[in-house]
């Protein structure tokens, strides 16, 4: 017999943790700025089309998959058939990798939190952060040495997420999204009221929103909205077809996925308010344009918006704290959903205790997050993420899309799913997923492989990006297929109400 699986305490509680998974720091520093530099309140047109043919079918089609075979990526995708087993390891594997230098970038907040009482970070916020704080050293090959402020905060962070998923579905990821969602949506609005009502804040917010049609026209600007949405939603990491097999039998899945969608989205919204109006405050007391303030990722977050807050005085010091509250808050909810992704699919395999395989996950994951602390920390971030982002999760992704939508029946899921729904989907939504979906990803696979050819990214030596960027996709890969190799436990594979179309 196999083990009786963990269940949500609620429907909200699913609906937290989902939201809570897809609402990092993405959200926060790499959304404001993709409306901005994508042709502004334009934008918004491919951004929302995005969301209904390819972020909410996906979701759809994820939480529909997880909740019919009542498992984990690997679990589910072997249920449905043993030869796409692998399929299902290599999202959740992915999810592992990611953590180990996701929890850099929370660590870096969490030292700046502590900056925010100070404004330690002086007035050269950028030489701090690069030469004080990261001392990055030469390359991707000199280590440089451990960072000792960055490697404590890294050990506190794995004890959150151990203690958090150590506890359980219900007792752990549950009441742990219930506090941190909502005071994160809080934190949020407080920063957003009070940056719209600083001097200049209209400048940035006009500046953000007003429309440049043009950019419609733009292929690469169609890329940009549905790479955001795929990439903020979570897809194609294993997350969703596990939050959604914790579900009870009767649940409305298609109204959860509308739900999670809008609720990402209207945070993006939320966060490229509130950042514009502060980067608007910046321009307006420097006298100098937007363009020239405005930035994205790492630079927003460490450099651009620490000096913000030195040039508001006292006032600088509140919305530090609130800032970096607020990144740490959002990296947590994220971080929780990427170990439970990995976890879940080793203990379905091996049958073995949740408190043991997320002790001995959270372990790996540490030793492994520590390399990140060096000199050369920031150059491994880089080249991994960029790798995995353009290649494993798109790749994942396209895969589910063909392998669910045509080899197993998109028809299927959608049956399931309007069966346990009140909401019910019709056939635009397999059209979405046989067609729409594969087109998409398949071309934003190319052009990521054809920029890469004319020029290797970051302009990396060759010998960095084949170790930490291919070598790291091809492993994640090979450890997929070992992996599903292996026999299951407790007869998990027992069950398989999934019919191969013939």
């Amino acid at each position: 017999m196999s083990q009786k699986r963990e269940q949500w305490g609620s429907k909200m509680g699913f609906i937290l943790a989902a939201i809570g998974s897809a609402v990092g720091l993405g959200n926060i520093w790499r959304y404001p700025y993709l409306v901005y530099s994508n042709g502004g309140g334009a934008f918004l047109v491919p951004y929302f089309i995005a969301i209904f043919t390819a972020g909410i079918p996906l979701i759809i089609l994820e939480y529909g998959f997880g909740h019919k075979y009542r498992g984990s990526a690997p679990l589910a995708f072997a249920k449905s058939s043993k030869k796409w087993e692998w399929l299902g390891w290599w999202p959740s594997i992915t999810s592992f990798v990611i953590l180990t230098y996701y929890t850099i970038i929370l660590s870096w907040a969490m030292n700046y939190l502590y900056f925010s009482f100070s404004q330690g970070w002086g007035s050269d916020t950028n030489g701090f952060f690069f030469n004080e704080f990261l001392r990055v050293s030469s390359g991707p090959f000199d280590l440089g040495g451990m960072r000792w402020p960055i490697f404590i905060c890294i050990t506190i962070l794995w004890l959150i997420n151990w203690f958090i998923c150590y506890r359980g579905v219900s007792g752990g990821i549950e009441k742990a999204n219930k506090i941190l969602l909502p005071t994160l949506f809080v934190i949020m609005v407080i920063i957003v009221v009070r940056g719209v009502t600083l001097p200049g804040a209209t400048v940035g917010l006009n500046k953000l929103f007003t429309p440049d049609w043009s950019k419609v026209l733009d292929p690469k600007v169609w890329i940009n909205a549905y790479g955001q949405v795929f990439y903020s939603l979570s897809l194609a990491m294993g997350i969703l077809i596990t939050y959604s097999s914790y579900l009870p039998s009767k649940t409305d899945i298609n109204n959860s996925a509308f739900i999670t969608a809008f609720a990402n989205c209207g945070f993006e919204l939320l966060s490229a308010i509130g950042v514009f109006a502060i980067l608007g405050f910046m321009a307006t007391s420097q006298g100098v344009p937007v363009d020239e303030v405005a930035s994205q990722s790492i630079g927003l977050a460490f450099v651009v918006f620490p000096k913000v807050f030195s040039m508001m005085g006292s006032l600088g010091k509140m919305f530090g704290i609130l800032f970096f509250t607020c990144l740490v808050f959002a990296g947590i909810t994220s971080c929780v959903s990427l170990i439970e992704a990995f976890s879940a699919a080793v203990i379905d395999k091996t049958g073995a205790s949740r408190k043991k395989i997320v002790s001995f996950a959270a372990l790996g994951g540490y030793l492994i997050s520590v390399m990140y602390a060096t000199g050369a920390g920031l150059y491994f971030l880089d080249i991994v993420d960029a790798f995995i982002n353009s290649y494993s999760v798109v790749v994942v992704g396209l895969g589910e899309a063909i392998v669910l939508g045509w080899f197993l029946g998109a028809h299927t899921i959608r049956e399931h799913t309007n069966e346990v729904s009140i909401y019910r989907v019709g056939k635009w939504w397999d059209v979405m997923i046989k067609f729409v979906t594969p087109t998409i990803l398949t071309y934003m696979l190319i052009q990521n492989i054809v920029t890469e050819i004319k020029s290797p990214y970051g302009g990396y030596p060759m010998s960095a990006l084949l170790s930490f960027g291919w070598g790291v996709v091809a492993l994640i890969v090979v450890i997929a297929i070992i992996a599903s190799k292996r026999p299951w436990k407790n007869n998990e594979l027992q069950v398989n109400t999934f019919k191969e179309v013939e």
